[in-house]
């Protein structure tokens, strides 16, 4: 699953870069030789224009500030996530999120009703499966409400209701344990609830992909047209009368 998550976001993270790499190369080489042309030429310039010399001139003399800086963000955030603190606040953020959180519940309920369900089917006590099949839901967030039902449970409550109150996993997960409870075959729909939970996400995944794609391209296009507004705007502003 998640080599098909990679697979999914492999072209909107190249279109990403390049989008970016082509920006920061307009910003920093093109727009400087034409504010050198323009300044040369000692006219008022329009607004547009101004706005974007700015921010051509701090990117050319604070870039390398800003890339440190940003390394550095990457580089501390990725430190805290690995602490359980932070991963936890940091799969929170992602779980409330509202299409990612969306793909990260199915996933997460993906693999623990599966895990779940196997472990029933070799026998396994309820409480003990629902322990040892916590951490295989990959996701700190959905795990600390698993160990909330995981008390629930060991306090008399049946799992699909705890499941339920703590919003744990999907909708249609929860209402196939709730099945299995009332017939019986827990191990087995809980290993179904699985299957359809990662067919969820994928379905998500795709749709969630198919929104980023043409946002990226809209996004990197709108920065580019202003660009081009901008130069051209410039260029229109200094024609003399009559031409």
């Amino acid at each position: 699953m998640i080599g098909r998550v990679r697979q999914a976001l492999a072209y909107p993270m190249m279109l990403a870069t390049v989008g970016t790499a082509s920006v920061l190369v307009i910003g920093t080489v093109v727009v400087p030789k034409f504010a050198e042309l323009l300044g040369d030429l000692g006219q008022d310039l329009p607004a547009a224009t101004r706005a974007l010399l700015a921010i051509s001139g701090g990117l050319v003399r604070y870039g390398y500030l800003l890339l440190i800086l940003l390394a550095g963000l990457i580089w501390g955030l990725a430190e805290w996530t690995r602490r359980p603190q932070g991963r936890l606040w940091y799969h929170r953020l992602l779980l409330a999120l509202p299409a990612v959180g969306a793909v990260r519940h199915a996933l997460a309920t993906a693999r623990f009703s599966r895990s779940l369900g196997s472990m029933l089917e070799t026998g396994m006590a309820l409480l003990p499966a629902l322990q040892a099949s916590r951490d295989a839901a990959g996701d700190a967030a959905v795990a600390e409400r698993l160990s909330r039902v995981h008390e629930r449970v060991a306090q008399g409550q049946p799992l699909a209701s705890a499941l339920e109150a703590e919003s744990a996993l999907v909708s249609h997960a929860v209402q196939l344990v709730a099945v299995g409870e009332s017939s019986g075959a827990l191990a087995t729909m809980a290993s179904r609830a699985g299957d359809l939970a990662a067919q969820e996400s994928e379905r998500a995944l795709r749709a969630l992909v198919g929104l980023l794609e043409p946002a990226l391209i809209v996004a990197f296009g709108g920065l580019v047209a202003f660009v081009a507004a901008a130069l051209l705007q410039a260029v229109y502003s200094i024609r003399p009368v009559g031409i």
